[in-house]
C-alpha cells in the first residue's frame, strides 16, 4: 500500500483504514514506518521485509494473514522488493490487494511538461557495465518519454551519460523533493541540466527525458532486419538478438518476432 513520498497529508483514508485493520505492517525501515504509524495514532507490530530479509516472506505471510506492506515512500513494488512479496503471496494462494495512492513518478512526469500520453518507466539504471549502456541506448532511441529514479550523488554523472547517449539538446527535467518544502522542478536541455547539477543537488530525484524527435529517428533509423540477420550469422541465439534489437530501439514484441524469424530460417 502507498505511503506519502513527503507530505504526510498525502496518506489516503483507505490506507489508514487498512493499516488499522492489519495484523502487522511489513516495511523496509521499521523506524521510518514506526514514525508514520505514530503520526497516525496506529499501533501495530512491525516486521522488516527488505532486500536482505525478503526470504522470510512466506513465514511472515503464514504468521500474519492480514499483512499490510509499505515501502519507505510511495507505492511499493516498483523500485523496491515489494514485487517479491506479491509473488510470494500469489504462490501461497494468499489474496493480494493493491491500494492506489502516492507515487513519485506520475507527478514528476506531469510536472516535466513533456508528452505523457505514452511513457516508459526505467526505475534506477544499473550503475555501470554493458546493461547500463544498453539501457541508455534504449532511452535515446525510443520515441516516448522516459522516467527514471536517481540518487542525488549520482545525478550529475547520469545526466552526463544521458546527454552523451541522447544528445545534449534533448529536453529533460529533474524533479526533487516532491511534496516537500523545497520541492523543485528544473527543465531544460540535457546539457543545461548537466551544468546545473555540477554544483550538487540534494533530495529524492525523479528524472524525465523526452523521446527521440521523429525527424532525428527517420534520418538514421537502424535497419533492424539487417542487424538481426548479421547477429544470427554470428551464431547469436534468439534471446540475445532480441535484447540487442530492443537496445537498438525496437519494441519488445517486434524484437521477439524478428529474432525468431532470423534464427528459425
Amino acid at each position: 500500500m502507498p505511503t506519502p513520498v513527503g507530505n504526510l497529508g498525502d496518506i489516503t483514508l483507505r490506507a489508514v483504514e487498512v493499516l488499522r485493520g492489519a495484523d502487522a505492517v511489513a516495511c523496509e525501515d521499521t523506524r521510518r514506518t514506526g514514525a508514520l504509524l505514530s503520526h497516525l495514532g496506529i499501533g501495530r507490530p512491525l516486521v522488516r521485509l527488505d532486500a536482505h530479509t525478503m526470504h522470510r516472506a512466506a513465514g511472515v505471510l503464514e504468521k500474519y494473514p492480514r499483512l499490510a506492506y509499505v515501502s519507505d515512500a510511495g507505492t511499493p513494488g516498483l523500485s523496491d522488493p515489494g514485487a517479491e512479496l506479491v509473488a510470494a503471496a500469489i504462490a501461497a494462494d494468499v489474496p493480494v490487494e493493491v491500494l492506489p495512492g502516492a507515487t513519485a513518478l506520475v507527478p514528476a512526469l506531469v510536472l516535466s511538461g513533456l508528452p505523457a500520453g505514452r511513457f516508459t518507466y526505467e526505475g534506477f539504471l544499473p550503475r555501470s557495465g554493458r546493461e547500463r549502456k544498453e539501457r541508455l541506448a534504449a532511452i535515446a532511441a525510443r520515441a516516448e518519454t522516459s522516467v527514471l529514479y536517481e540518487s542525488p550523488h549520482r545525478l550529475h554523472a547520469t545526466l552526463g551519460d544521458l546527454a552523451a547517449a541522447c544528445g545534449e539538446t534533448r529536453p529533460a527535467s529533474v524533479t526533487r523533493e516532491l511534496s516537500k518544502r523545497f520541492e523543485e522542478t528544473r527543465r531544460g536541455a540535457l546539457a543545461e541540466l548537466v551544468a546545473w547539477a555540477a554544483g550538487g543537488v540534494r533530495g529524492e530525484i525523479v528524472l524525465t527525458v523526452g523521446g527521440r524527435p521523429p525527424e532525428e529517428a527517420a534520418a538514421d533509423a537502424p535497419d533492424h532486419a539487417a542487424l538481426a540477420q548479421a547477429w544470427a550469422a554470428e551464431g547469436l541465439g534468439a534471446r540475445d538478438i532480441r535484447e540487442r534489437l530492443m537496445a537498438a530501439g525496437l519494441r519488445k514484441n517486434d524484437a521477439y518476432t524478428l529474432a525468431l524469424q532470423v534464427t528459425s530460417s
